[in-house]
């Protein structure tokens, strides 16, 4: 993936506990489990890993890649426009150097928006991914919870958790990511060319993920 699409620390910020109380739960399946097992999950992770996801977030970055590019042309210029006046400050007059000086400025100004501008894109267009496919991994954990006796599972993608210690017998990320990929079948992304990934523009802010407390995908 594009440095600006992490898909280990991804733009959903959850923290959920799901509690499956009797008026919420439906009827357990047939020899299902039943108890007060604790899970914890990295819900990020889980929706970033199944073969849809991977499937969205490729073509996410194939879609902003050009841009990604014209972001990294345009720093490049930058740079270059800066070393020339660095070396050839002491030739200059006073007025071509002050216009040289005013260019790289208005040249720096203009990259930062355009960088801003597609953070802010690429973060929304990753948010609309992620609640989606978030709303049917919720229903995908509700099922695998109920079916295999969990009362409460917990999320830790956050690296502000309240989870100070979990067994890493109690981490069911991988069986979530195996249900999901059951119940909404997609092919895998095929494997990207070496070399593949574009570099992130000096000039250019990475992709942030939401501040903690961003929208948890609700049901619909």
């Amino acid at each position: 993936m594009a440095s600006y699409i992490n898909t280990r620390v991804l733009s959903l910020a959850l923290m959920l506990v799901l509690g499956i109380s009797a008026a919420r739960a439906q009827a357990p399946v047939a020899g299902s489990a039943t108890g007060n097992k604790v899970g914890i999950v990295s819900i990020q992770d889980a929706i970033a890993n199944t073969n849809e996801g991977k499937k969205e977030l490729d073509a996410l970055q194939q879609k902003f890649a050009p841009r990604q590019t014209a972001l990294q042309t345009q720093n490049d210029e930058l740079e270059n426009l800066k070393k020339q006046l660095q070396a050839q400050s002491d030739k200059l007059s006073d007025e071509e150097r002050n216009s040289r000086v005013r260019s790289a400025t208005d040249k720096q100004k203009t990259l930062q928006r355009n960088a801003e501008d597609f953070q802010n894109e690429v973060q929304a267009a990753e948010q609309e991914i992620l609640n989606r496919l978030g709303k049917k991994m919720l229903d995908v954990m509700e099922k695998y919870a109920r079916e295999n006796g969990y009362s409460v599972v917990l999320d830790v993608s956050n690296p502000q958790t309240p989870v100070l210690y979990a067994n890493p017998g109690t981490n069911i990320t991988k069986n979530l990511i195996d249900a999901y990929n059951a119940e909404s079948p997609a092919a895998a992304a095929a494997p990207k060319p070496a070399g593949s990934t574009a570099a992130r523009p000096a000039g250019a802010a990475a992709s942030r993920p939401p501040a903690a407390g961003a929208p948890t995908p609700k049901k619909p």
